[in-house]
């Protein structure tokens, strides 16, 4: 399975075994244009094969959607449109903050926690999927 940060800048990607439930970062694409972030999501899906894609759908802290939850949603219904992958979204709040202290409990420093907070994004959504789904629902 690979799990997405989306951002507008950035998009985070993790990968993870359905039969472990265990995500682990991968990479972060930075592109803007749509045409170059596919491309490389299109590269991360030859290689990994997955057979379902996570999606981390933000809201603000209080449950409501903002002009990012759309966007995400977006993304995701190209991701299922291009790919032709079943595509799950996931509540995707404190993801960051979460990734952030993982981070710096590991020992990482200011431009590394920058560099790789949105893969660990990725994968704090894509284990949080693995924690919250029932094993049966996991099924592709």
């Amino acid at each position: 399975m690979l799990g997405f940060d989306f951002g507008e800048k950035r998009i985070g990607v993790a990968v993870g075994d359905l039969s472990l439930g265990i995500a682990h970062p991968l990479a972060t694409i930075a592109a803007e244009d749509n045409a170059r972030r596919f491309g490389e999501i299109q590269k991360l899906i030859a290689e990994w094969c997955p057979t379902r894609l996570v999606v981390g759908l933000p809201m603000h802290s209080d449950g409501t959607e903002h002009e990012l939850t759309r966007l995400s949603r977006r993304f995701a219904h190209r991701l299922e449109g291009r790919f032709r992958l079943p595509v799950s979204l996931i509540d995707e709040r404190f993801t960051s903050t979460a990734a952030e202290s993982r981070l710096r409990e590991s020992g990482a420093r200011r431009e590394s926690i920058r560099k790789n907070l949105d893969e660990a994004a990725a994968c704090e959504i894509l284990q949080s999927w693995f924690d919250s789904s029932a094993p049966a629902s996991k099924l592709p």
